[in-house]
């Protein structure tokens, strides 16, 4: 297989995770349209429900995400100002689905009123400035996902890759080279961040950079500091098990905590092979990670069978 080709499947592969709008626990009608792609049904069933419950900010913020994939922006920012009225959360600064929106002046607003309200809730951010500008990185690193999913979707129920994922494919590399070029330059500026001075949330933002980075060496370069970081409680050891397996998978060595996927033959998603398969429970608990059984499942689907030792 040429090694283009391979890059492609390897980005749809690895690309599995990210922010959703919609809810995981509990499928509605409009979710599933907009799962399936079809984003103008999806518009007028989360439409339909929004005047049935207007006090439903769940569906409220699925509607503003579903508007704002289909770059209607002033209906996205409509729906979305009523969805975050009593949110002082920060996860919407790092939605991928709101990408379209993030150079308008109206996402600067949306921007300064969640963080306000964030650190009501919270006290008061240490690195205020910083933790703004690495939550857009965030979002960043996870620019177009949702269309990268239906292709992915389309290679597993048929076998091939959509001729349109191509240009967006490109963008994405484009976007991700330009956020890994602005992280660097905020951490020589600011530092490795810190859960204790700019929040969980993004104090991960490096993270999920490096580890979508194409560079294998560039993982290799902050894989240590990662590690530093999840060892003292400052940064996410989940991250860096995913970029610990993947350098270990892209050099062809077996992973340690599982984390890292392929496509079988039968295009279902498995973990690459494991060192000492019997002993990741063990390595995983050492850092606070559940059981991969528990994981597997829950991430792709794959019964993990495994008998574990301590």
């Amino acid at each position: 297989m040429p090694n283009k080709m391979k890059n492609v499947f390897k980005l749809i592969a690895i690309l599995l995770a990210g922010h959703a709008c919609f809810s995981q626990n509990k499928v509605s009608k409009a979710d599933s349209l907009r799962q399936k792609g079809f984003l103008d049904e999806a518009i007028k069933a989360y439409k339909n429900e929004y005047y049935k419950s207007p006090k439903n900010h769940e569906n409220t913020y699925n509607l503003a995400c579903a508007y704002a994939l289909t770059f209607q922006k002033d209906s996205a920012f409509y729906y979305l100002n009523i969805a975050l009225k009593d949110d002082s959360s920060l996860w919407a600064l790092t939605d991928t689905d709101l990408y379209a929106l993030i150079d308008d002046a109206s996402w600067s607003k949306i921007e300064s009123s969640q963080l306000n309200k964030f650190q009501k809730a919270n006290g008061k951010l240490k690195q205020l400035d910083y933790t703004k500008k690495l939550l857009n990185i965030i979002l960043k690193d996870q620019a177009l996902d949702y269309y990268v999913e239906q292709a992915k979707t389309c290679y597993m129920e048929n076998g091939y890759i959509p001729q349109w994922y191509y240009p967006i494919g490109a963008y994405k590399k484009q976007i991700g080279q330009e956020n890994y070029s602005n992280l660097k330059k905020l951490l020589k500026a600011y530092g490795w961040p810190k859960y204790s001075t700019v929040g969980t949330l993004a104090a991960d933002a490096p993270l999920l950079v490096i580890n979508h980075h194409e560079d294998d060496s560039v993982r290799k370069k902050y894989l240590a500091q990662i590690k530093k970081s999840c060892l003292e409680g400052e940064g996410s050891c989940m991250e860096y098990a995913k970029i610990q397996d993947r350098i270990l998978v892209n050099d062809e060595k077996p992973q340690l905590y599982g984390m890292q996927f392929r496509y079988n033959a039968e295009r279902h998603l498995e973990p690459f092979p494991i060192k000492d398969p019997e002993y990741v429970d063990k390595r995983r608990k050492e850092i606070g990670l559940e059981p991969l059984k528990d994981y597997l499942k829950r991430k792709i689907d794959y019964d993990w069978t495994v008998g574990q030792k301590e």
